[in-house]
């Protein structure tokens, strides 16, 4: 195992959600107050606030200012697999449920020769990015205050921060929430939904729109589905039934139990990764592709 924890001083997080910076001047809330404004009457759709007399619509404008969001992701997409061979992780889900736990069974079991970064995302605090520091890897903290998720304009902030060229894995942690990151595409290449036995059997079937937009899901802490009453077969049917074809890992975090077929995966999808076709920020995507399950029962 290359990455085992050491528990060590760490140093002060740097604030990106609030932060000023010569390339990012704005914090989050007026980046994308600003870019609305400048895309006409989306807000007054975002802030409540104006008329929509404008020859264009609210839903058209606020269409527009998704659609330079994933322009933004698509640009960070480029930086990292095209210019600098940064293969991107993204792990989405609810707090709690297990996200930071898994992403430490992936670095104990990461190849020796693997340089690994970490972005994480959380509204306050750093909890998860002194954990993950205590692996020995460069980690960014982003804080965003009031925002529920990460966005592009955070990622490349927290990105300066890293010699891409010392880079070959790059995990980010997005905040914990299973509504708000579905339509902010950060730039990765795969894009992994951790939920939990503990967050109930109904989970899937409440936030499909996350489901779709995923390359691969986890449903963690199944060693404990029956103490908390959970019918793991009404997470995997309802992920077959709103997501056909996509792959299924089942683990127990807190003892490594099937995150090895995870990082199986998460290898093959580094080595399969065709650079000339990137649909990666196309999430409508269409999970027909040969995604085969790999449900551990």
């Amino acid at each position: 195992m290359h990455y085992q924890r050491t528990i060590t001083p760490t140093p002060p997080t740097r604030l990106y959600g609030t932060a000023r910076t010569n390339r990012h001047p704005l914090p989050p809330v007026r980046w994308l107050e600003e870019l609305a404004d400048r895309l006409g009457p989306a807000r007054a759709h975002r802030f409540g606030h104006g008329d929509h007399g404008h020859g264009e619509s609210a839903t058209d404008a606020e269409a527009d200012v998704l659609a330079a969001i994933r322009e933004r992701a698509d640009e960070i997409h480029e930086t990292l697999t095209h210019d600098h061979g940064v293969f991107a992780v993204e792990f989405v889900g609810s707090t709690g449920g297990g996200k930071t736990k898994l992403i430490e069974e992936l670095l104990e079991r990461a190849p020796a020769d693997d340089r690994i970064g970490a972005i994480v995302g959380d509204v306050a605090g750093e909890d998860d990015a002194t954990r993950l520091r205590e692996y020995g890897i460069p980690v960014e903290n982003v804080n965003t205050g009031k925002e529920c998720h990460l966005d592009p304009n955070g990622i490349e902030t927290a990105l300066s921060a890293f010699d891409l060229e010392k880079l070959d894995t790059l995990f980010v942690e997005n905040v914990g929430n299973m509504v708000c990151p579905a339509d902010f595409p950060l730039g990765a290449t795969v894009r992994v939904l951790v939920v939990s036995t503990t967050e109930g059997d109904d989970v899937v079937g409440k936030h499909p729109l996350l489901v779709q937009k995923c390359d691969a899901a986890v449903v963690n802490k199944v060693d404990l589905a029956e103490a908390v009453g959970t019918d793991l077969d009404r997470i995997r049917g309802d992920i077959d039934r709103v997501a056909p074809d996509l792959p299924v890992f089942e683990t127990d975090a807190s003892t490594g139990a099937g995150v090895e077929e995870l990082a199986d995966f998460l290898e093959s999808k580094r080595n399969g990764h065709d650079h000339g076709h990137d649909d990666e920020h196309d999430h409508g995507r269409d999970h027909g592709h040969d995604h085969g399950h790999a449900v551990h029962e």
